[in-house]
């Protein structure tokens, strides 16, 4: 009986860490994507307000 609840305990120690792992994973991809997405409209808006004047 013992055993039996130690196995029980083992997989959901693993099911937790694979579902931990996976929603850091998402989480960086997330970040990583939000990120690039506002350097990117960083990037646009300064491209767009020098083009006009060229004073530079």
């Amino acid at each position: 009986m013992e055993s039996q609840v130690f196995g029980i305990l083992v997989v959901a120690a693993f099911g937790l860490l694979l579902v931990v792992s996976v929603g850091i994973g998402y989480l960086t991809l997330a970040e990583w994507r939000d990120r690039r997405r506002r350097e990117n409209a960083l990037r646009e808006e300064r491209s767009v307000e020098r083009k006009p004047g060229k004073a530079k």
